[in-house]
């Protein structure tokens, strides 16, 4: 059975649409929401599914409508909002550097973020606005000095790759030489946010990542076409049309920009941007970046980690990042163990 299908609109444009990786993209969409609907219903008042969803609709009591728009949804958004953008930050990163390890995780953006948070808890004893708008400056500067560093005559993949984990390893001393200047209210505080967690995740976390996410989406989808011919290679994308440097630096930017300002909102929450668009790429069976795909698999699998984090260790809570590192490093050893296999490192 085909899988790839052209459309035509009544206005004479065409396009092709692959229906396996529409399905895929909308079931993990269903299970990004069924698992936020009992993630919301979880908690010391337990809600029952049917009643977070009449809650939602505006038609649950008092009591419950607090519990869940005050308490638990700004939370559960938190987590859908840092899914997508990390699993899109890091389907484009792999894309561009034509690597399944290219990830944030691995490029040394998400302790470029943290060196700036670092940097507003220690030095300046910054409040949680500050400190997130030090993540975010953090991540920025990291993405910069990496594309410049990895320069020339273009940025190409494995020295893109390369360059970041030169600059990665450099910032974790950076970071670690911060906590052992930091008094112990500062150490503590700092640790705990560079676990990565949602817990305490209000309105103020929600906004900013949502309109975020509403100017840079659209923005990578259009040039999703551009990327796909990326893939082929620079001479090939050239003679199709396509301009290089000027889509790979946006795109670049606006990855740098998702997962800069993911970091900002639940600290380093670590290998979503690695796992996710490998995953969807595993499911949908299709070449390319999987851009939607990989989207809904980083907010199905954000939400899925933060339930598992609040209720299968008792009474004790993990922080998510914990949840996830652990699941993450047993795939990336597994990606590694295939990779080998193949011939490919």
């Amino acid at each position: 059975m085909k899988t790839n299908r052209a459309v035509r609109t009544p206005g004479g444009l065409s396009f092709r649409m692959d229906v396996r990786a529409l399905v895929v993209a909308v079931l993990l969409l269903l299970v990004a929401l069924t698992a936020s609907v009992v993630l919301i219903g979880t908690g010391d008042f337990p809600i029952p599914a049917a009643d977070v969803i009449r809650t939602l609709l505006g038609e649950g009591d008092p009591g419950q409508e607090f519990i869940v728009t005050e308490l638990r949804l700004p939370r559960v958004l938190v987590g859908l909002l840092v899914g997508v953008s990390l699993g899109l930050g890091g389907a484009l990163f792999q894309s561009i550097s034509r690597n399944p390890l290219g990830s944030p995780d691995v490029l040394g953006l998400g302790q470029g973020a943290t060196a700036g948070a670092l940097v507003m808890i220690v030095l300046f004893s910054g409040t949680a606005n500050q400190v997130a708008v030090g993540a975010l400056i953090g991540g920025l500067v990291t993405g910069f000095a990496i594309y410049v560093l990895a320069w020339k005559r273009g940025v190409h993949g494995y020295r893109l790759v390369l360059v970041g984990i030169g600059v990665s390893a450099i910032v974790t001393a950076v970071n670690g030489y911060l906590l052992t200047k930091s008094d112990i209210v500062d150490a503590a505080r700092a640790v705990v946010w560079m676990t990565g967690s949602l817990d305490g995740r209000d309105w103020d976390q929600v906004w900013p990542l949502l309109a975020l996410c509403v100017i840079l989406v659209p923005l990578v989808l259009a040039n999703s076409r551009g990327l796909r011919m990326m893939e082929m290679g620079d001479d090939i994308s050239y003679a199709l049309g396509v301009r290089v440097e000027r889509v790979r630096l946006l795109l670049m930017l606006s990855a740098v920009l998702l997962t800069a300002s993911a970091t900002a909102a639940s600290g380093p929450v670590g290998f979503v941007a690695l796992t996710a668009p490998q995953l969807a790429r595993r499911l949908t069976r299709s070449p390319g970046p999987n851009l939607v795909a990989s989207m809904c698999m980083g907010a199905a699998l954000l939400v899925s980690a933060d339930w598992i984090s609040q209720r299968s260790f008792g009474a004790e809570q993990l922080p998510v990042g914990v949840v996830t590192g652990v699941l993450g490093g047993v795939y990336l050893l597994w990606l590694l163990v295939t990779e080998r296999k193949a011939g490919r490192i």
